[in-house]
């Protein structure tokens, strides 16, 4: 099997598997992104040669209060017990840094932080958005399918314009491959995508909010797939890892969303 075959057999799963998880049933999304942010974090933190466990559990505090909020603000003893345990947890790091021997305290702690703020974060806002954010509402898991459909468009259709055409440089000290006729052609696909997607996927979001939505997804897609090359320089590996043949890690095939979500989220709440 051959490198062309491999990206196109994976990419195929990995696209069948998002569809099915999203569309079948919420609890199934949350548990395959919950799934996806740990490998996240075990992709970044060997990226960046971190060896704790400290992300993986303000990995699990962060996602099960997202998930659950709605419900603790009724049972006020578990609350005051979450934010009890979350304190501890944010500070647990600087405690370790104190008694760890031949540590820099900053590098350590900054590695931590730069973790749960670029891996945990954005994912909890990942599983926020079906439901803007407001636990009342029905889990509609269809936005964040769109999203994603934005995204893959955004990201094929720059790398196809973008090797036909691309003649000027993006990014080029952090992705000599990426160019600017790439970006443009992404993003006018991308617009494409969201016009079709306001008229037969939900036509209950207004276009000019899909054309908006596309707008973030080219812009901070395309930031979050940057952000993460410049990880990946300074670590002097090519891909997060190499458990998707063709293809890389689970870091590299989700930058995009991770960069993006928390834009999104804000701006379905803002105007939505």
């Amino acid at each position: 099997m051959n490198n062309f075959t491999k990206r196109l057999v994976f990419g195929i799963i990995y696209v069948l598997l998002m569809v099915i998880a999203t569309v079948y049933s919420p609890k199934l999304f949350i548990i395959l992104f919950f799934i996806f942010m740990n490998f996240c974090i075990y992709e970044f933190t060997k990226m960046v040669k971190l060896k704790s466990i400290l992300p993986y559990l303000l990995g699990v505090l962060t996602y099960y209060y997202i998930n659950y909020y709605d419900e603790l603000s009724i049972a006020q003893a578990e609350t005051k017990i979450l934010l009890f345990v979350a304190a501890f947890l944010l500070v647990l790091p600087f405690i370790n840094a104190l008694f760890a021997k031949n540590k820099n305290a900053l590098n350590y702690m900054g590695k931590i932080f730069t973790t749960y703020f670029y891996i945990v974060i954005p994912f909890s806002f990942i599983i926020a958005i079906p439901i803007f954010g407001n636990p009342s509402v029905q889990y509609d898991t269809r936005i964040i399918l769109a999203i994603f459909i934005l995204i893959w468009t955004s990201d094929t259709f720059a790398y196809l314009v973008g090797r036909q055409f691309g003649k000027h440089k993006l990014f080029e000290r952090i992705s000599p491959k990426k160019t600017i006729e790439g970006f443009v052609g992404g993003l006018l696909f991308t617009l494409i995508g969201a016009f079709v997607l306001s008229k037969y996927f939900m036509p209950t979001i207004a276009l000019k909010h899909w054309f908006a939505i596309a707008v973030l997804v080219s812009v901070f897609g395309t930031l979050g797939d940057l952000i993460e090359s410049m990880f990946k320089r300074q670590a002097n590996v090519k891909d997060s890892s190499n458990l998707f043949p063709g293809h890389g890690g689970f870091l590299d095939r989700l930058d995009s969303i991770i960069f993006a979500a928390p834009i999104i989220f804000i701006y379905l709440i803002l105007f939505l």
